[in-house]
């Protein structure tokens, strides 16, 4: 079962590292002067990256609990 900890560790890092790419993303957006509808598009995929970053990140923490209790 460590193997199932130290897999769900990393990927929940990889979770958060997109986490923390979408920060970056959105904080260089917010630099550009872009109209209303290209910045709609561009933070919808922001959103949908961030979303599925969000998702990748509990799934390995789920993993790391299990993990945790079959040990």
């Amino acid at each position: 079962m460590d193997m199932l900890i130290w897999i769900g560790a990393a990927i929940s890092l990889a979770g958060v590292l997109g986490l923390g790419w979408c920060i970056l993303y959105v904080l260089k957006l917010r630099r550009l002067t872009l109209d209303d509808t290209e910045m709609r598009a561009r933070m919808q995929r922001a959103v949908m990256i961030n979303f599925a970053a969000l998702a990748v990140s509990t799934l390995g923490l789920m993993m790391v609990v299990v993990g945790i209790f079959l040990k």
